[in-house]
């Protein structure tokens, strides 16, 4: 029972993630706000800013990221391990991708990410982010 809720999670929630973050990072904001919980508790340990508690401090990042980014040339999320159960659910992986920022500048990423949600009126909504960059050296010594 276990593999077939993570696996009926996965197949309700990545699709539309991965939409989200290429056109987040074509500088298109919508797709994103419907993946994400606009009720709290949410929170956001973003790579590039500050914690973020409650959604009227979480919002302006992400108007701040559609602003940065003009073009996404590549966006791939490597799913490291994930769970479902009830009405909470989890995934842990690699963020890669490859994008143009609004001042010209390619920028190539790989950030770990971990995403926990929450089922909202039956639909899975994110209500909190951690990311950060793989390190350089990943060998632990």
């Amino acid at each position: 029972m276990a593999a077939a809720e993570r696996r009926a999670f996965l197949d309700a929630t990545l699709p539309e993630q991965l939409r989200a973050e290429r056109a987040l990072h074509n500088g298109d904001l919508s797709p994103r706000l419907s993946t994400w919980s606009h009720c709290d508790p949410v929170t956001l340990f973003g790579a590039a800013v500050p914690v973020r508690r409650g959604w009227g401090e979480i919002r302006p990042v992400f108007d701040w990221l559609a602003a940065t980014f003009v073009a996404c040339d590549d966006y791939e999320f490597e799913v490291v391990a994930a769970d479902a159960g009830g009405d909470i659910a989890y995934t842990a992986g690699i963020e890669r991708y490859r994008a143009t920022t609004a001042k010209g500048v390619e920028v190539q990423n790989a950030l770990r990410a971990t995403h926990v949600y929450r089922r909202e009126a039956g639909l899975w909504k994110i209500v909190h982010r951690h990311g950060d960059h793989v390190p350089d050296d990943i060998s632990g010594t």
